[in-house]
């Protein structure tokens, strides 16, 4: 039976195409056919090619898509199997690769534990974003893996915004934007404005403002079933604009609403590493935790075998402390 592999990378980074050069022929020898989005790479490396048009049909039958490169490539890679059951499966080869499951160095293993199906399949929420633009009886329809930016439109303005929650008025403020994200997410972009790290088995989404001219700008967490709405102001001294994962953008005129949802579809990803998420955030963030004397690090050291103290030579009869009636003399101690 043929396995198929989508493998997805950036076409314009040196680095990346070296890794993709060193993948495809693992790949092939682990007995996957390989599919290729770049069409001069598939055709320089001689494989299939894939077409972008109509991702979902050209999906059938794909066992899992490979992304090599950081975050953005395979928020990329997200676009293509959105909607769909395939996995994504990261290789970083950017800088922090949060999103990714495996390091270049690790390829060779990576790829025999694919082919041998040891792996699990891991669901991240995305959210649904609709966009209501004035003079538009259909909204505009978005989604996001991990965040949806408002963001104001000129550099030098401040964009007026007013905040519901689950249809009712909240706050209304100026600001340089507003992100709403989710559990995975919160390691993004509302992370950088100051937004909590939310671990990825959450239920919930996030709102940040960002550099908000206001006493109640908090960051707001909420529950799957609610929704947040952003209204761009009549009041506004600027236009916004809507970026859904730093990537599709979509421009919001005074009066534009955006209502944000939890998608109905999440997104796939393969794991490999089963190590809990706190682990990830050391990891890839570099965390100061050497010489951290925590619970877990005592029940270790507890569980070590207790090395035997070693025993002391025993003194014989001639050696040991003579009393003297001289008080100014004294004995050496004897060892106890």
């Amino acid at each position: 039976m043929t396995r198929k592999i989508l493998v997805v990378t950036h076409g314009g980074r040196h680095e990346a195409v070296l890794g993709l050069r060193e993948a495809v022929p693992e790949l092939r020898a682990a007995g996957f056919d390989v599919l290729l989005h770049d069409h001069d790479l598939a055709i320089e490396l001689g494989t299939e090619k894939f077409e972008l048009d109509d991702a979902r049909s050209s999906l059938d039958g794909t066992e899992l898509v490979m992304v090599l490169g950081g975050d953005g490539t395979i928020l990329r890679a997200a676009e293509i199997t959105h909607g769909t059951q395939v996995p994504l499966f990261g290789v970083n080869l950017g800088h922090v690769g949060f999103l990714a499951e495996s390091e270049r160095e690790n390829f060779p293993e990576a790829v025999r534990r694919i082919a041998d199906h040891d792996y699990v399949v891991e669901e991240r929420g995305v959210l649904d974003v609709f966009i209501h633009l004035p003079g538009r009886d259909e909204p505009v329809r978005d989604w996001a893996l991990n965040e949806a930016t408002i963001e104001k439109g000129e550099r030098t303005l401040m964009i007026e915004v007013a905040i519901e929650v689950d249809g009712r008025p909240l706050s209304s403020f100026g600001c340089d934007g507003v992100v709403m994200a989710t559990a995975t997410g919160s390691t993004a972009h509302a992370f950088s404005g100051g937004g909590p790290v939310m671990w990825p088995d959450v239920d919930a989404k996030l709102l940040v403002p960002l550099s908000a001219h206001a006493l109640f700008a908090r960051p707001l967490v909420v529950g799957p079933r609610s929704q947040f709405a952003v209204e761009v102001t009549t009041r506004s001294g600027a236009e916004g604009v809507l970026i859904a994962d730093g990537r599709r953008r979509t421009a919001l005129p005074v009066g534009s609403r955006v209502e944000v949802r939890t998608g109905a579809t999440p997104l796939r990803f393969a794991r490999l590493n089963q190590a809990p998420f706190t682990d990830r955030l050391v990891s890839k963030f570099s965390l100061p935790v050497v010489g951290w004397r925590g619970t877990a690090q005592e029940r270790a050291a507890a569980a070590q075998p207790q090395a035997q103290p070693q025993s002391l030579p025993q003194a014989s009869p001639d050696e040991l402390p003579v009393e003297r009636p001289d008080a100014s003399v004294h004995a050496p101690e004897q060892v106890r």
